[in-house]
């Protein structure tokens, strides 16, 4: 017996490295699997996002800037795809976009189809804001509360949608949208059209 009372001691100086050893390597083989998991869960994240359903687009039905009788709506493109812009002759950035768009929309008309959205606006100061920039696609007129506007969750302006074919959306572009941007859109249509 030991002079402290404890009980004897013999050998237990010699178990403690083993004990220890054996949780070290318990301790280690956890945290290894705990590793593996987190990197296979972080690996596999990407395919998941990239397979996940994309956001069906708000459907709308607009009276056209200019033309009360007649309708702008998403769902007279179905089966095409479609950018959505919304804008308005107040919003600076829109006055870089607007012309941009205008051009482009001549120059792959029948290829890629545009809608516009004046949304918040007033009908003269928006009727002469889109004939003064050359716009010959369909601007529907989202008048306040900007019912459109507001389905697609938007608060500032401009703010443009690529929609697929089943009017899914592919791409948000918040902000005005760039040359490259439309020009790769139009690419992705030429590409998927060869198929």
């Amino acid at each position: 017996m030991s002079m402290d009372g404890a009980g004897p001691r013999i050998g237990t100086a010699g178990l403690r490295p083993h004990r220890t050893r054996a949780v070290l390597i318990g301790a280690a083989a956890v945290l290894i699997a705990v590793a593996a998991v987190i990197v296979l869960t972080a690996a596999s994240k990407p395919a998941r996002a990239h397979h996940a359903a994309l956001a069906e687009a708000p459907a709308f039905s607009l009276p056209e800037l200019g033309n009360s009788g007649q309708r702008v709506s998403l769902a007279a493109y179905a089966g095409r795809p479609v950018i959505v812009n919304f804008f308005a002759s107040w919003c600076a950035p829109c006055r870089r976009e607007t012309p941009l768009l205008a051009s482009f929309y001549k120059a792959h008309h029948g290829q890629v189809l545009i809608i516009g959205v004046d949304s918040n606006d007033e009908t003269p100061a928006a009727l002469k804001f889109v004939h003064a920039d050359g716009v010959t696609y369909p601007v529907g007129f989202d008048a306040y509360p900007a019912r459109a506007a507001t389905s697609y969750g938007i608060v500032a302006l401009p703010q443009t949608y690529l929609l697929n074919s089943r009017h899914q959306i592919v791409r948000h572009i918040s902000g005005d949208v760039t040359e490259a941007e439309l020009a790769a859109w139009a690419a992705s249509l030429s590409h998927t059209a060869g198929k």
